[in-house]
């Protein structure tokens, strides 16, 4: 298990473990909660992932792949709810004595992610760094995190037990989606290994007039927005369109700015995430979060932006790229 390795400097070696027993915290509660009629459900699916974080390194390549499939059964099936919340009658009169103020525990997280990150370096004991420098962003997130969950249980006189219910109340209104990017962003490094590009490259060619640098471009750019609808990830998507199109065409083909290319063809990627519920992040959590009836809701009104930045994106890449 990760949590084995010595605890200096701190990294994965410590994150891991501490996820394990957070998700492992929930799916405990989440089983305890007896007004979720899949409480069950939700308790397996949280312990699932609390044992992938707790002792993945343990586990066959095997079982951590059954694991995953369990987890998507689960979801697929429908077996993970949400229970009724608690009326609080305190809240509004913590929010009329805070006002603002409230926002402070919200602040801390994203102020020491950022001072985290760039201090890392500087942080050493007897000459070893305390953070190790690769994970010295996910180190600083999740120490804001904590510091702003203290600083939020000192501010409004909360138990523990209270950031533990309010985490799986979360956790539950969002569900699955909430793990959706994650697992994409993994499925993206896949298909780069898989050499998908390569693939989606040949059929490019094969199937497309692309004897053109304007059709290299609009392949280019549409592609990055279908893809990226896909995958739910531009970032997942965008080794795999460049592979495909970017490079051997755009580029090397009609010679166009690889820098240009790679920016406006990430623009390009986004306007595929206004438009999916694979990037559930963006779309679905959102929709979750603010109860609206519609699930979609935000897609929908995301839509006719969506058409007309991919369609900007891909004038301004034609008129840029091959210009410089």
């Amino acid at each position: 298990m990760i949590g084995f390795k010595p605890i200096l400097p701190f990294g994965f070696n410590v994150l891991y473990p501490l996820g394990g027993l957070f998700f492992m915290a929930i799916a405990i509660s989440g089983l305890l909660d007896h007004s979720n009629p899949k409480r069950w459900g939700n308790a397996a699916f949280w312990g699932l992932l609390a044992v992938v974080f707790l002792a993945g390194d343990l586990l066959p390549d095997a079982v951590n792949g059954l694991i995953a499939i369990l987890m998507a059964a689960l979801a697929g099936f429908g077996q993970i709810g949400k229970g009724v919340a608690a009326p609080d009658p305190g809240r509004q009169a913590r929010s009329e004595r805070w006002g603002e103020w409230l926002f402070i525990p919200a602040l801390i997280t994203p102020v020491v992610a950022l001072v985290g990150t760039k201090t890392a370096k500087y942080l050493t004991l007897n000459g070893q760094p305390l953070i190790d420098p690769k994970q010295a962003t996910l180190v600083s997130l999740v120490a804001g995190i904590l510091l702003a969950t203290a600083t939020a249980l000192i501010m409004f006189r909360a138990k523990p037990t209270t950031a533990l219910t309010e985490g799986r109340r979360l956790l539950d209104s969002v569900g699955w989606a909430g793990l959706l990017p994650q697992l994409l962003a993994a499925l993206g490094a896949v298909f780069v290994a898989a050499k998908v590009g390569d693939v989606i490259g040949n059929l490019a060619v094969t199937w497309l007039p692309l004897d053109g640098p304007l059709a290299a471009v609009v392949a280019y750019t549409v592609g990055m927005a279908l893809f990226t609808a896909i995958m739910g990830n531009a970032f997942a998507a965008f080794p795999v369109m460049t592979a495909a199109i970017g490079l051997p065409l755009i580029v090397h083909r009609f010679h166009g700015d690889p820098v240009i290319m790679g920016a406006i063809g990430m623009l390009s990627g986004f306007c595929g995430t206004l438009t999916t519920p694979m990037a559930a992040n963006f779309n679905i959590v959102p929709a979750a979060l603010l109860e609206l009836p519609d699930r979609n809701a935000v897609i929908k009104a995301q839509l006719p932006t969506a058409g007309l930045l991919l369609l900007v994106n891909t004038v301004l890449m034609y008129v840029l790229v091959y210009r410089f």
